[in-house]
């Protein structure tokens, strides 16, 4: 019989039966407890376990949050729902249970080796179910999987779907397979008019000093100043990263985390936190300052640094994190299709909110 349970920290869950059930090391145990106490404002930390016999079988992290419905729109369309909100305050805004991590790449559902495929979704529909009884005691009404992967689809769509959730497009994720042998290698794939405009862009490296490290508390503070004005900057803006995660993070995973730093002369320019498992690196953040990251070209000299990174340590693939999809696909890589999957516990609110679910879809380009 299947025991289900909702804690609201990892630090009662053992690391080794959590991060054997994925078999995903990126973004796992240690990587979910540095987000845990990183105190990301206005988000309350759920884990949804599934026990059976006392061994851990499924799992996945969750969050509850208030959730304003303009986030994931681009365009005239949030600006009307933005002015109507000056208007009256907390229209179209909704108290969310989401299935995931907002700082993870995708949902992270996990099952143990043991499991067999054809019980996965009886598995899945008991998990779903003690998320919304728990989302539903906190008052949340909107409930939401947030970024299933493609490899998963038909799991999610046998156990979401009867449940009445409805898919829409996520965040593509981006991969780059490191099949070549060195940097002039890749550069010959590309198309004549990147290949140039890229060795030109790379003629900046001259004038910096790039420094891989873990520990960045001495320059938290000006990482963090880098990433408030990007994402004062950003079309879409859901979690509101702190200090605390970018320093935490490499504080808590070692060796697995790591900081690209950019320096021009002694002042800190940019900065670039990656995550390693042995096979691949995630580009998590490029953080850079405003007003020289653009003209030093920052955002391609990290690409091809983590590229080197790549060859250097034998990773076979580089995985350069959501959105900037045009510059990622110039470059290389393949996308690979990610859904969200929601539903309101309301009926009349689901089916407006069903209706115009494309106008909310994250970016369906793949």
């Amino acid at each position: 019989m299947l025991q289900v349970s909702v804690v609201d920290s990892l630090d009662g869950v053992g690391r080794a039966e959590w991060d054997a059930l994925s078999g995903q090391t990126l973004e796992g145990y240690d990587y979910l407890l540095a987000v845990e106490r990183a105190s990301l404002p206005d988000f309350r930390w759920r884990y949804v376990l599934v026990r059976e016999e006392g061994t851990l079988i499924a799992a996945a992290p969750a969050f509850h949050t208030q959730y304003d419905l303009e986030t994931t729109l681009v365009g005239p369309a949030k600006r009307a729902i933005a002015a109507a909100r000056r208007r009256i305050p907390g229209l179209l805004s909704l108290r969310l249970a989401g299935l995931g991590s907002p700082c993870a790449t995708t949902v992270g559902l996990g099952f143990a080796p043991q499991v067999a495929e054809v019980d996965r979704p009886a598995i899945l529909k008991a998990l779903l179910a003690a998320f919304e009884a728990d989302a539903r005691a906190a008052g949340c009404g909107l409930f939401a999987v947030k970024d299933a992967p493609q490899g998963q689809q038909a799991l999610w769509d046998a156990a979401a779907r009867p449940r009445g959730y409805r898919p829409m497009a996520g965040l593509p994720i981006a991969a780059l397979d490191i099949d070549f042998a060195d940097i002039d290698g890749y550069l010959a794939r590309l198309t004549y008019t990147a290949r140039k405009d890229m060795r030109r862009k790379l003629r900046a490296l001259d004038g910096l000093r790039v420094e891989i490290r873990g520990e960045v508390d001495d320059v938290a503070d000006q990482l963090h100043a880098f990433y408030e004005a990007t994402r004062a900057r950003a079309d879409m803006a859901f979690e509101h990263l702190t200090p605390a995660y970018f320093a935490g993070v490499p504080r808590l995973m070692g060796e697995r985390a790591l900081w690209v730093l950019y320096f021009q002369g002694e002042e800190l320019v940019g900065g670039n936190l990656l995550l390693q498992d042995g096979s691949a690196l995630l580009d998590k953040y490029v953080l850079m300052d405003p007003a020289r990251g653009r003209a030093l070209n920052l955002y391609f000299i990290s690409w091809f640094t983590n590229l080197r990174l790549c060859l250097e340590r034998g990773l076979g693939a580089y995985i350069p994190g959501q959105a900037a999809y045009d510059n990622k696909l110039r470059l290389g890589c393949k996308l690979t299709r990610t859904s969200i999957y929601f539903r309101h516990r309301n009926a009349a609110v689901n089916a407006i909110m069903q209706a115009f679910a494309p106008m909310f879809a994250a970016d369906p380009t793949v």
